[in-house]
């Protein structure tokens, strides 16, 4: 074992109330009951904050966000007040990034403007597509008018980098409408463009009651074309699903993906934090349904603690970093697992003489094939799976393309 060195920190705050819950969601998102109890539950946010605080004492927030459900449910006020606790009980960097997920059809006159002055820095906008006809078979609130007013207004707030967050692979979506999609995104001047194809999700309406979605062929092929549109308008990409002007990544999403630490708070947050001293890493996760969450007070609303072992550090450090296209150094994967890079050089050369990744300039990436057939690429660093009985090659039929992930935790929210 090598000295385990604390990455930076960030704060994930879930809010898990939408006013309708989406038949493809599979996230922790409940029916909005006709008052929201937004006093008690940002008292219960903070008290839940108070119980992370001795295990990363001196460590200042570098992000904070936002998710959900729907966080623009709750008023400007709410989130000023959380936010005002926040810094109360924890040191921020003085550039934080605050970003806030929205929904379109929540969005009222003003509300931009007070939530910038709450100290939102960041918006993520959850469009998922402009179709109408599309909109209605994802069951959202809004329509395509909706998206544009949203902007109008944020734009007017002075917040003016924000994420459009897209889906493609949609029922019955052609590849022309894929693209239209991102082209009118696009023209609504983001810096960030989230694309995501749909998946049906185990627990979800569309899981039980699914509906006829583009072949594996035809959704690479969306992907592959709307890549191509999206580089041709200054958009890089520097994660699987994520796509940003020069300057303008994710810092939040960023820090997961770098396998950063974060405090996770609110309904079913997940949450990661490196105990250096003890040499371990810490997984937490709060009560899932909001009613036991809220009844729960202080330690008790964490429903579980758990030490990651050994074994399972590589698999868990390659889930994230092997989504980037920047790839890692070994020194990071001994810097924040703890591991010596001797357990895992003989899967990376396994990796590479496969052709899914490459070494160049110190650092291990992911090979235009490594990014095609992610999850064959992470699958060769599962412990209980010796990197001997991997097959010779990924196999496009067997294999799950790009966005389809064997995360065994929470994964990062939208960017």
């Amino acid at each position: 074992m090598s000295a385990l060195i604390a990455p930076p920190l960030a704060l994930y705050v879930h809010m898990p109330w939408c006013v309708r819950k989406c038949p493809y969601c599979d996230f922790n998102s409940h029916a909005a009951p006709d008052q929201l109890p937004e006093r008690q539950y940002i008292a219960a946010l903070l008290d839940d904050l108070e119980q992370e605080l001795p295990a990363v004492e001196g460590r200042p927030l570098v992000s904070i966000f936002f998710g959900g459900g729907t966080p623009s449910l709750f008023t400007p006020e709410a989130i000023g007040e959380f936010l005002a606790g926040v810094r109360a009980r924890i040191d921020c960097v003085e550039d934080i990034e605050i970003t806030l997920e929205t929904n379109p059809g929540t969005v009222e006159h003003g509300r931009f403007a007070g939530y910038r002055a709450a100290g939102v820095t960041r918006v993520s906008l959850g469009a998922q597509t402009f179709s109408e006809p599309q909109l209605k078979v994802l069951g959202r609130i809004h329509g395509a008018g909706d998206i544009q007013r949203a902007v109008d207004e944020l734009v007017a707030a002075g917040l003016d980098n924000f994420n459009i967050d897209l889906m493609y692979a949609l029922p019955g979506q052609t590849l022309a409408q894929a693209v239209e999609d991102v082209r009118a995104a696009i023209a609504l001047h983001p810096t960030h463009v989230s694309h995501y194809q749909l998946t049906l999700e185990p627990g979800t309406v569309f899981y039980h009651r699914p509906p006829v979605l583009p072949d594996q062929d035809a959704s690479w092929e969306m992907q592959l074309a709307c890549q191509d549109v999206l580089a041709t308008h200054g958009f890089e990409q520097y994660e699987v699903s994520a796509y940003a002007r020069a300057g303008k990544q994710c810092r939040h999403n960023l820090n997961y993906w770098r396998f950063g630490d974060y405090i996770g708070i609110g309904a079913g947050a997940h949450g990661k934090l490196t105990d250096a001293g003890r040499g371990r890493i810490l997984r937490t996760t709060r009560h899932r349904q909001p009613r036991e969450y809220l009844r729960h007070h202080g330690a008790a609303r964490a429903s579980e603690r758990r030490v990651v072992v050994a074994d399972e550090l590589p698999l868990e450090f390659m889930l994230n970093v092997l989504r980037l296209r920047e790839g890692f150094a070994l020194t990071e994967f001994e810097r924040y697992t703890g591991l010596v890079p001797a357990k895992i050089e003989l899967v990376l050369e396994r990796a590479r003489e496969r052709g899914l990744l490459a070494h160049a300039a110190g650092r291990w990436v992911p090979t235009d094939l490594g990014r095609q057939f992610l999850n064959d690429l992470q699958a060769m660093f599962l412990p209980e799976e010796p990197a001997e009985a991997q097959a010779d090659a990924p196999s496009p039929v067997a294999s799950s393309r790009t966005n389809a992930q064997i995360l065994p935790t929470e994964p990062p929210r939208r960017a």
